[in-house]
C-alpha cells in the first residue's frame, strides 16, 4: 500500500521538479512511511511513498518494464498477482522483483488498458509510456483507493490525496459552493466533483489517458444490474454453494501478504463472517480489533466480547470517549479532505491507530455486506413505504417503521401521527428512480439553510436531486425497488463516503491497509444477480448470509437486530472538554470571517444544542457539517498548516532522472 503523486507538462528545471515531488510526497508520507522514490523525465514526474506489504526487499517504486519504456507508481494491492505473473512468464516476460507492481507494468505492456479487467484488487495506478509520451491513470472498480487530479498553470497534477497539491507551485484552492450543495444533500459529491473547485477525482472503475493533445476518461466496470427475468439465483440452495466458493477465495486472496494480517471484529454479522472464514483458512492466532464507547447508546462491546470469545482471537479493544473524538476531529477533517456530517470517521481513526500501535499493517474488514445483501434500514424503509403507498390511509402500515430505528427515540417512540408526518414525504411517488432516498436527501438538504447569503445565491439554480432523478430514469427502467436502492447506496454512500472518510483515509492516516473480501468484484457481481428475497426476505436483512452461517456463529450475533454504526455528536461538541480550536471555528468571529455560513443561524443552533438534552439527527448533522467545513476552509483555503521543514521531507530511496 502506498501513496502516489506526479505531474505532466510541468515546465521547470529538474531541481525544481525533484523538490516539488519530495514536498508533495511529504504531505502523504503517512500512506507509505517505509520508503519513497521518484522518476523525472522531460515531460513527466512520478512519485511514490511505500507501505511495504508484498516483496519487502525489492518492490521499491517507481518500477519499469524490461526496456524502461514504461514506468509505474501504484497505490494498492493486486491480490491475484501470483496467477497473473505465471500468465506473463508463459509469454516470456522477465521480472526483476516479486512485487505486484511489476506485474502491472508488464500487463499494461501486454494488453493495454484491457489489463484492468484481469485484476482482482484495490488500486490507483499511474503509468508513463515514454514511447507514446502518454500518461495512463486508473482506479479500482469500487473506488477503494483514491486518485485526484487538477490543472495548475497548464500542468496536469495528480495524487492519492488533495493535500499533496498544496505543495505544488501556485495551487490556490477554492471551496466549491456546488460541492457544498451536494455534500449537504447526498453526504458526498456527484461524479468527479470534490469539495474544491477544479479539483476532481477519477471515478471508480475508470481510467484516463493523457497526452499533449488529448485527455480521455473511459469506464471499464460498473455495478451490474439485473431485471427480474435475469435473476440468476432464486433459492438459498442455488446460491449458497456459489457464495461459499467465491467468498472463501476472496478471503484467501486477501490473506496474501509478507506481513501479519489482522481483522476488525465489531460484533456485527459482517465482521464475524469474515473472521470465521479467516480462521477456517488460517487457524493460526489471529489478532482482532474493536472499539466501544463510553456512551452506552453507541456501544456494542457485549457482542464484540461474544465474538472474540467464540473465535478465540488475540483481541484488542479501545474505548472511545466524546473527548477523544473532539480532540481528534481536526485531524480527521484534514485526512478526510471533505465536509463531514457525522463524527463516525473519528473512532475509525482511533481504531486504526490502535492497530498501528500493535505493529500490524493490514486488517480485513466486513465493508460492503450491507450494501450487497440489503443490510441497511433504508432498504427496509423503502419496502415498507411501497407497501404503505398501496393504502396511504392505513393506520397500521406506517407503524412498521417503528421497528427500524430503535436507537432513534424520536422514531421508536413516535405515535402514528408523528410517523406519518416524518415519513410521508412523496409517499406516492413510487415510480421515481430515487424513491428510496427521496426522504433522506430532502431531510439532509435542510442543512443548506445554514449557508450564508452569498453561498445560497451561488447554488440557487443548482437542483442536485432533480438532476440525479433525470439521470437515473432510463438506467433504472424495469428494475426492482431493491436493486435501485442498492445502486444508489453503493455508488453514492459507499464508494464516495464510507470507503473514503471511514475507510481509506482513516486507515492510511495511520499507515494501515484495509482489505474488503465482500468487495471482491466477483462477490459484487454474484450479489447483484440474486433474487431480492435472498437479500431482504420480508424485513429480514442479509437472508442468504444468515442461512449460510447458521450454526457456524453465535446465535446472538446472527439474530441480533441491525444497529447502524454511529458515534456521539452533541456530547462531543458541547462539553467542557471542547478543544479551543474547535470552539474558535464555531465562533461568530470565524463564521463571519470565512463567510460560508449564516452566523445568526449557527448561533441559534449552538444555543439549542447547549440547552436541550436531546436534539434531532438533523441538528447533530448540521453542527458537524458547519464545524467540519469551517476546519476544511481553515486548513486548505487559508492554508493554516505548518510549512514543511527540511527535516520532515521524505528520504528518497530511489531517484531516477531520465
Amino acid at each position: 500500500m502506498c501513496g502516489i503523486t506526479g505531474f505532466y507538462n510541468f515546465n521547470t528545471n529538474t531541481n525544481n521538479k525533484v523538490t516539488t515531488l519530495k514536498q508533495m510526497l511529504t504531505r502523504i508520507k503517512h500512506r507509505g512511511p517505509d520508503e519513497s522514490g521518484i522518476y523525472i523525465s522531460n515531460n513527466i514526474g512520478l512519485g511514490s511513498v511505500r507501505l511495504s506489504i508484498v516483496d519487502l526487499e525489492t518492490g521499491t517504486m517507481p518500477l519499469s518494464n524490461h526496456d524502461d519504456s514504461l514506468w509505474i507508481v501504484f497505490n494498492g494491492e493486486i491480490f491475484n498477482h501470483i496467477e497473473l505473473r505465471e500468465e506473463l512468464l508463459a509469454q516470456n516476460h522477465t521480472f526483476k522483483t516479486q512485487s505486484d507492481t511489476e506485474v502491472l507494468v508488464h500487463l499494461y505492456e501486454a494488453y493495454g488498458p484491457a489489463f484492468l479487467n484481469k485484476l482482482n484488487g484495490q488500486f490507483a495506478i499511474a503509468i508513463w509510456d515514454k514511447n507514446k509520451q502518454e500518461l495512463f491513470l486508473a482506479r479500482d472498480r469500487v473506488g477503494i483507493r483514491p486518485l485526484f487530479y487538477t490543472t495548475i498553470n497548464n500542468a496536469f497534477v495528480f495524487a492519492s490525496e488533495i493535500k499533496s497539491f498544496l505543495e505544488f507551485p501556485e495551487f490556490s484552492p477554492k471551496l466549491s459552493a456546488k460541492a457544498l450543495s451536494e455534500y449537504f444533500t447526498f453526504w458526498t459529491t456527484i461524479g468527479s466533483n470534490t469539495a474544491f473547485t477544479d479539483v476532481h477525482e477519477l471515478p471508480p472503475g475508470s481510467y484516463m489517458q493523457l497526452s499533449s493533445n488529448s485527455k480521455t476518461i473511459k469506464t471499464y466496470w460498473e455495478l451490474p444490474l439485473s431485471t427480474p427475468e435475469n435473476y440468476k439465483y432464486k433459492t438459498v440452495s442455488e446460491a449458497a454453494e456459489t457464495f461459499e466458493t467465491l467468498f472463501t477465495d476472496a478471503v484467501k486472496l486477501r490473506l496474501r501478504a509478507d506481513v501479519q494480517v489482522g481483522a476488525y471484529l465489531s460484533g456485527g454479522l459482517d465482521s464475524s463472517i469474515t473472521t470465521s472464514y479467516i480462521k477456517k483458512l488460517s487457524p493460526k492466532q489471529l489478532h482482532t480489533f474493536s472499539m466501544g464507547f463510553t456512551d452506552k447508546v453507541f456501544d456494542e462491546s457485549d457482542f464484540q466480547n461474544t465474538a472474540k470469545d467464540y473465535f478465540k482471537t488475540q483481541h484488542t479493544s479501545i474505548t472511545c470517549s466524546p473527548k477523544a473524538i473532539s480532540d481528534n476531529f481536526k485531524a480527521v477533517v484534514w485526512h478526510s479532505e471533505a465536509p463531514l456530517l457525522r463524527t463516525a470517521p473519528t473512532p475509525m481513526h482511533l481504531l486504526a491507530k490502535s492497530v498501528k500501535e500493535h505493529h500490524i499493517k493490514v486488517v480485513i474488514t466486513g465493508e460492503g455486506a450491507d450494501e450487497l445483501f440489503g443490510g441497511y434500514n433504508i432498504f427496509k424503509e423503502t419496502k415498507i413505504k411501497h407497501f404503505w403507498a398501496k393504502d396511504p390511509k392505513s393506520k397500521y402500515r406506517p407503524l412498521l417503521l417503528k421497528k427500524l430505528y430503535p436507537y432513534i427515540p424520536q422514531i421508536s417512540k413516535a405515535n402514528n401521527a408523528i410517523l406519518k408526518l416524518f415519513f410521508r414525504y412523496k409517499l406516492n411517488e413510487t415510480k421515481s428512480p430515487i424513491y428510496s432516498h427521496l426522504l433522506r436527501w430532502n431531510n439532509t438538504s435542510r442543512l443548506k439553510n445554514y449557508l450564508s447569503k452569498n453561498y445560497k445565491s451561488a447554488i440557487q439554480d443548482h437542483h442536485p436531486i432533480k438532476d440525479i432523478e433525470m439521470q437515473l430514469e432510463t438506467k433504472f427502467k424495469n428494475l426492482d425497488y431493491l436493486s435501485k436502492a442498492q445502486w444508489i447506496e453503493f455508488n453514492f454512500f459507499m464508494s464516495k463516503y464510507l470507503l473514503a472518510a471511514q475507510g481509506d483515509r482513516m486507515a492510511m492516516a495511520n499507515s494501515i491497509e484495509g482489505r474488503y473480501p465482500f468487495l471482491d468484484h466477483r462477490i459484487i457481481e454474484f450479489c447483484m444477480s440474486l433474487h431480492p428475497d435472498l437479500k431482504l426476505n420480508g424485513l429480514n436483512e442479509k437472508y442468504l448470509l444468515k442461512k449460510i452461517v447458521k450454526g457456524k456463529l453465535p446465535e446472538s450475533i446472527v439474530n441480533r437486530s441491525k444497529q447502524a454504526y454511529r458515534a456521539p455528536i452533541q456530547s462531543v461538541f458541547f462539553s467542557k472538554h471542547m478543544p479551543p480550536y474547535l470552539t474558535l471555528m464555531l465562533s461568530d468571529k470565524k463564521i463571519n470571517e470565512f463567510g460560508i455560513f449564516n452566523a445568526t443561524y449557527v448561533n441559534q443552533l449552538r444555543k439549542k444544542m447547549t440547552v436541550n438534552k436531546q436534539v434531532s439527527e438533523i441538528d447533530n448533522m448540521a453542527i458537524t457539517a458547519v464545524l467540519s467545513t469551517q476546519i476544511l476552509y481553515d486548513l486548505f483555503i487559508l492554508k493554516s498548516i505548518p510549512a514543511l521543514q527540511k527535516h520532515e521531507l521524505v528520504v528518497l530511496n530511489k531517484t531516477i532522472i531520465d
